[in-house]
């Protein structure tokens, strides 16, 4: 093995790829082939589900965080997080259950992690060359809350709401601490924290696919109302203390000890 081949192992062994997961029993098996493939360890949270999708990720050679309701994407993502500080990994990714992610793009997050001095790296669907075929109405409601992530970190966003992601540094520490669990605050309300406490989130184009199998549960009606409820909850936001990345900062040092 040759010293680049060593330090790349290495490298690989401080990324814990995150998979939160609710009744993807048929899709997560091959997430989770194709993340061991890429070399990376894989956790998957299994967030309440009623089908076989925890058994199934213990059989594809995953670790299985088991929760036993359904808490969300935010909530089971928190989880991951505590996981990944308390088990000493110093960059999380997170990757959708469904197959739409291709594990094989991860080391473009962690390339551009490396490159741009970043603790958060969004992959995007739209900046490719290959637009990620979405409805117009969520497209509009997209748009805005690009627009608005975009403000909030500093820098300029094109999907705000893309859950392929890597996550390190002390923001890794802060969303183990108070990571937002709302419904669907992962995505926009997690930016918009990270921008606040004063860390680098950037941008990579990425190339998504289809779902493996199933149907999305997002349409045109939720995501206008999602815009909605984001708007508010990021101007309750604004009017808290921004003393918050102390106690954060705390937390991870007290869990990496």
């Amino acid at each position: 093995m040759t010293t680049h081949q060593l330090f790349a192992r290495e490298a690989q062994s401080d990324v814990l790829v995150v998979i939160p997961a609710f009744n993807e029993e048929a899709n997560v098996p091959h997430v989770i082939a194709e993340v061991r493939r890429e070399g990376y360890d894989a956790l998957v949270v299994d967030d309440g589900s009623t089908d076989r999708t925890g058994e199934r990720a213990e059989l594809a050679g995953a670790t299985v965080l088991r929760l036993p309701v359904n808490l969300g994407v935010g909530g089971a993502l928190r989880c991951a997080f505590r996981f990944a500080v308390s088990h000493g990994y110093r960059t999380v990714v997170q990757c959708d259950a469904d197959g739409q992610h291709d594990p094989s793009q991860i080391s473009r997050l962690l390339d551009t992690m490396v490159e741009c001095n970043a603790d958060l790296v969004i992959g995007s669907r739209f900046t490719s060359g290959h637009p990620h075929d979405v409805g117009v109405g969520r497209r509009i409601a997209m748009g805005r809350l690009a627009r608005t992530a975009s403000r909030e970190t500093g820098t300029r966003i094109t999907d705000a709401t893309s859950g392929f992601r890597a996550i390190g540094g002390p923001l890794l520490g802060s969303f183990a601490a108070n990571y937002p669990t709302e419904y669907l605050s992962d995505t926009v309300e997690a930016l918009a924290r990270a921008g606040r406490g004063g860390h680098r989130v950037a941008e990579v184009a990425v190339h998504m696919r289809p779902r493996f199998s199933g149907v999305s549960s997002a349409g045109t009606v939720s995501s206008m109302w999602y815009v909605v409820r984001v708007m508010a909850a990021l101007r309750v936001q604004s009017y808290r203390p921004r003393g918050r990345r102390v106690v954060e900062h705390t937390y991870w040092e007290s869990d990496t000890a």
